[in-house]
């Protein structure tokens, strides 16, 4: 069985707006930065639609997963995830392991996106850092003070995706990347026993 996620605070109920990585992709030269800022404000747009659609949580949990496939990426979110092992994982595996890992974090944090009711989170600036754009938004949760939401965008293998958020600081991946240990180190290193356990979660 997967890991009981942590106690939802707003950190991992932002961390739900995008599974993250932290290894930089390739340079973003094709990228603007008023694009960066588009996709996410578009990001934001689409996922307080899902919220406020009134829809049952199942269809709210898969319009929130296709949120994932068309504006984050995925495959570098998930080797990240995944860690060293993903050296060694066939390319088979590495597909598998992608689409459950999808199907986990959009199952995780989907259903936390309900504290974002009522509130909003605004895009306020962006820049370029090195190899990609960095897009600055704040976030207002009912009974919170405001804070600070990083996305790292880029467009690698042609697209432009996030693949990458920092949260007051905090790099959510890292900790996702801790997650994803613990739960292979209980499963003794089997990738494919992980993979089973990460489609099942409901």
């Amino acid at each position: 069985m997967v890991t009981e996620p942590l106690r939802p605070n707003r950190r991992t109920v932002l961390a739900g707006l995008g599974a993250i990585a932290a290894v930089a992709p390739g340079a973003a030269r094709a990228l603007t930065v008023n694009e960066a800022r588009t996709l996410i404000g578009r990001v934001l747009d689409e996922i307080m639609t899902v919220i406020h659609s009134g829809k049952p949580e199942e269809a709210m949990l898969n319009d929130f997963a296709a949120i994932l496939a068309r504006h984050a990426d995925m495959n570098v979110i998930a080797r990240s995830a995944l860690g060293p092992p993903a050296r060694s994982a066939s390319p088979a595996q590495i597909q598998a392991f992608t689409a459950a890992f999808q199907h986990y974090m959009s199952r995780k944090y989907g259903r936390r996106f309900r504290e974002l009711i009522g509130g909003r989170v605004e895009v306020t600036g962006a820049r370029e850092v090195q190899s990609f754009f960095e897009v600055i938004s704040i976030a207002h949760l009912v009974g919170e003070p405001p804070f600070e939401v990083r996305w790292h965008v880029s467009d690698r293998g042609g697209r432009h995706l996030f693949f990458n958020m920092i949260i007051e600081g905090v790099n959510v991946l890292t900790a996702e990347r801790e997650e994803i240990g613990a739960m292979l180190d209980q499963r003794r290193g089997d990738v494919d026993r992980l993979i089973a356990d990460l489609r099942a979660v409901r």
